[in-house]
């Protein structure tokens, strides 16, 4: 509990000198884009962009995709490393915990006092790999635990009698133990929230299904998530945000291999086109080269541009289709 009340000390002191958190933000009053983006300078020859990345709020994808040409492992003193530090809230009720598993990112939104100023929390987690899906839908914490003892499934056990080895039982606390030392239990049925003894694999698929953090980032959230915490897990790979009426838009490549679907395109020009009362149209070719490369960049979609044959051409296969009768 005293961790959990010094962390609750810590932002509001925070909240008062005009400082937040490294991934603490107040609510914005309108939209739904919070941080910025924003460069840094290698200046230790040993960081790798791993090192970076953990230090500011960032998983392993986020960070590489930000910065494509610059060596993971040896970035290189005097480097220039992009944070992508700018995020679109998601689409879901903004109360306990949701989950974008498509973003492999992790939203907080604390319960605050009338004098306290609304805010989120964002982490970058890791999620189940191929063939361990993290469930999606609306559940609960029901209980936290500190130094949890791993219990490995069958699965597990089966995969290391394949190797002709023998898996434990059980794995006790300690620097072995893949749950880390925090483990907060949701309510469907053998998935958590936890933290890892391998935590280079935040911001990747790399578990059996759990939500895995950063040690100090659920370190920070564990005292201050009560049971009965709503937990929402959503799969949402393309984000709308609007910033003073710009239409931003993020897309993330989706879970599946056969990329973005039709229906997902067309729900992502319905939600644009809910502004197009207010004057404002979007270039659907801009939108179409962003969701076939979906880089998880956050882009501002230009307007759209002057009719004329040149144009009225390029639309092609479903774009064409959707453009045409959304416009």
């Amino acid at each position: 509990m005293l961790v959990g009340w010094l962390a609750l000390i810590g932002v509001a002191q925070a909240e008062e000198e005009g400082e937040w958190p490294r991934g603490h933000y107040p609510l914005p009053e309108e939209g739904n884009v919070i941080g910025d983006t924003y460069t840094v300078t290698v200046e230790n020859y040993d960081d790798t962009l791993l090192d970076i990345a953990r230090r500011h709020n960032v998983g392993y994808r986020e960070i590489v995709r930000a910065n494509p040409d610059v060596s993971i492992w040896i970035p290189g003193e005097g480097t220039e490393v992009t944070i992508p530090g700018r995020f679109i809230l998601p689409d879901a009720e903004r109360t306990g915990i949701v989950i974008n598993i498509a973003e492999l990112r992790l939203y907080y939104y604390p319960k605050v006092d009338d004098s306290e100023t609304p805010r989120v929390e964002t982490y970058p987690i890791g999620i189940g790999r191929e063939g361990f899906g993290t469930p999606l839908g609306v559940t609960e914490t029901t209980m936290n635990i500190k130094n949890p003892a791993w219990y490995p499934p069958e699965s597990v056990q089966r995969e290391a009698r394949a190797r002709g080895e023998e898996a434990p039982s059980v794995v006790p606390p300690g620097p072995d133990n893949p749950l880390g030392d925090h483990a907060i239990i949701l309510g469907f049925d053998g998935y958590l929230i936890h933290g890892t003894n391998q935590p280079d694999g935040i911001g990747m698929r790399a578990s059996r299904g759990c939500i895995r953090m950063f040690p100090g980032d659920i370190e920070s959230i564990f005292d201050r998530v009560p049971a009965g915490t709503q937990v929402h897990i959503v799969n949402q790979p393309i984000k709308i945000g609007w910033d003073q009426e710009q239409p931003l838009v993020q897309a993330f490549p989706p879970l599946e291999e056969e990329g973005h679907s039709k229906s997902a395109l067309e729900d992502t020009v319905t939600r644009l086109n809910q502004r197009s009362v207010e004057g404002l149209s979007f270039d659907y070719e801009q939108l179409r080269g962003l969701l076939d490369d979906p880089s998880g960049r956050m882009i501002s979609l230009n307007p759209k541009p002057e009719p004329d044959r040149k144009h009225d051409t390029i639309y092609k296969g479903i774009y064409a289709e959707i453009a045409l009768r959304r416009s």
